[in-house]
């Protein structure tokens, strides 16, 4: 496989939650990077000029349709492209919108998430082919409050103590991450100053803004490590799909 001849395209729903540590992969790849911005209204591209699909987060939720009336078009968009098999990593709000195209419900998680905890492999987790190759145990980044469950057909590959369905995959193509591995300083800021009312919301996994940035500087490093494995891994499934 060329990698210059290798598209992925991001789909954006919000400026401040962007690709982020995802574009330094891409360019170390030498892969082409391409993104919707939908926020903008920006159309979606045809899916014959992709080979791949990134769909980032953003603090809206997958049933605000009348709010939000391009997640109608983007639905039916990944909706062919997981019919297509492409290659589809959902991250956060984008993770919930994978699984809600492939029949799952999306609802209020019973605790928001909020800050650095730990995520756990799942059985089926550290048998995967792809996921069991991280640590059985990760520190990640999170920034939710709804939840989705497992598509009739997928596997849960991961878990936590506030959220049940962490990663999910479907067939040998399509991930959801519920998570955040792409984050970066820069991008850590972005989403803090943006989303800082959410924060004095209290909750078990709710962390204030300091232990945010502290947390990055312990874990950002190992995050993009496991990032870059997950995608090169994802990538490598373009060969046999």
């Amino acid at each position: 496989m060329n990698p210059r001849s290798t598209r992925i395209h991001i789909i954006q729903h919000v400026d401040f939650e962007g690709p982020a540590a995802i574009s330094q992969w891409a360019s170390s790849r030498k892969y082409t990077l391409s993104s919707t911005k939908l926020y903008s209204g920006e159309y979606l591209p045809s899916l014959s000029t992709v080979d791949m699909i990134v769909i980032m987060g953003g603090p809206m939720n997958v049933y605000e349709d009348e709010q939000y009336p391009w997640l109608v078009q983007e639905k039916e968009w990944l909706k062919e492209a997981i019919q297509q098999q492409k290659l589809i990593l959902g991250i956060c709000l984008g993770a919930q919108l994978l699984a809600h195209t492939l029949g799952a419900r999306i609802t209020p998680g019973v605790q928001k998430e909020i800050g650095w905890y730990p995520i756990t492999l799942t059985k089926a987790g550290l048998s995967d082919p792809i996921v069991g190759l991280l640590p059985p145990e990760m520190t990640v980044f999170h920034w939710h409050g709804d939840v989705a469950a497992v598509p009739v057909g997928a596997t849960c590959l991961a878990t936590s103590a506030a959220c049940p369905n962490q990663i999910f995959r479907y067939g040998k193509h399509a991930f959801g991450l519920q998570f955040h591995f792409e984050m970066t300083t820069s991008s850590l800021h972005s989403m803090t100053n943006h989303c800082a009312d959410e924060l004095n919301s209290s909750g078990t996994y709710i962390s204030d803004e300091q232990a945010i940035h502290q947390g990055g500087n312990l874990h950002l490093s190992s995050n993009q490590h496991w990032l870059y494995q997950l995608l090169d891994g994802i990538m490598s499934q373009r060969i046999t799909v």
